[in-house]
């Protein structure tokens, strides 16, 4: 008689199970396989029917997201004299001259200070918070722990106003500083609850035996509390990171110029002829680098985060 186990899974579950996620995985990505396949497609290609699944790929989409180009007759194009670079002989082929840098890279660099900046102050604040809450005596700690989850009860657009009104007469609107203080101020509480249960599994024995052995209470922190809590930082700081990147409401309300991010300007990329989708596509395609490389080296951390504390020993 064969053995059974009820804990291991058979061969036959273990290949359902395979096939599903192989089936999820193909469905999550083709969208985005299809956006960075439209960048690097004509712009007739891109609104083609039926859709082109096949093509000769061109980077046209990615120079018309840096640049902006103007329509010229014949004889002004003659006056203008012959291409002097790739990008130039690029455009021209279709009666246009590039006139200038667009906003991208500009809105770009936005997107990274702002994202960037929101996440570690978060990062620092949540920390330290969520150390006070698991470590101190705080009076009336779960209410203030409910206070600070019911901050992410109601939809972020439902304050938008208020919080327009108030940036403006404290000339924070359109800032860097500004934005960067809403995004921590919207994440904050996902930090302080993410972090709190990260650092409630670490045994307080650590620290005590720091303490004994003459450690003050911020380096037994910092060098034993804050070690072991590095997954759970790197997953919360994921987190915090994805939502004031892909953040779109709030950027479109409070931000026009200096401080707009990326989200809100790719979707006006409008070229010569109309909606330019191939350097929207393009726009977005480089707009996901940034999250996509810091999520894929903090990946482990990011794993490890998501299970700590799930088996108890």
């Amino acid at each position: 008689m064969s053995s059974y186990s009820v804990t291991e899974p058979s061969l036959r579950q273990k290949w359902c199970a395979g096939v599903l996620v192989v089936l999820y995985a193909l469905i999550t990505i083709l969208p985005l396989v299809w956006i960075i396949a439209t960048s690097f497609k004509t712009p007739s290609d891109a609104i083609a029917y039926p859709p082109k699944t096949f093509f000769t790929p061109t980077v046209e989409g990615y120079v018309n997201v840096f640049t902006t180009r103007t329509r010229l007759t014949e004889e002004q194009l003659q006056a203008v004299g012959e291409p002097q670079t790739w990008y130039d002989r690029l455009v021209r082929k279709d009666g246009l001259v590039i006139s200038g840098p667009s906003r991208f890279a500009e809105r770009f660099t936005n997107s990274v200070i702002i994202g960037f900046g929101s996440t570690v102050l978060c990062i620092v604040l949540g920390t330290a918070a969520a150390y006070a809450f698991s470590r101190f005596k705080v009076p009336l700690k779960d209410d203030l722990l409910f206070f600070i989850l019911s901050t992410r009860m109601m939809p972020p657009i439902a304050v938008a106003i208020p919080i327009f009104l108030m940036f403006r007469s404290l000339g924070l609107s359109d800032t860097h500083a500004g934005m960067i203080l809403l995004y921590t101020a919207v994440n904050l509480s996902l930090s302080v609850w993410l972090l709190k249960g990260f650092i409630d599994e670490i045994p307080i024995e650590y620290e005590e035996a720091a303490l004994i052995d003459g450690y003050t209470r911020f380096q037994a922190f910092y060098k034993v509390v804050l070690p072991q809590a590095a997954t759970g930082i790197a997953s919360t700081a994921i987190f915090c990171l994805i939502f004031a990147w892909n953040e779109y409401a709030f950027a479109v309300l409070l931000t026009s110029g200096n401080a707009q991010t990326a989200p809100p300007f790719i979707p006006t990329i409008i070229g010569v002829s109309g909606q330019d989708w191939p350097a929207v596509a393009a726009g977005a395609t480089l707009f996901l680098v940034p999250v996509m490389v810091f999520t894929i080296l903090l990946r482990k951390h990011l794993l490890r985060g998501i299970t700590f504390g799930a088996v108890r020993k």
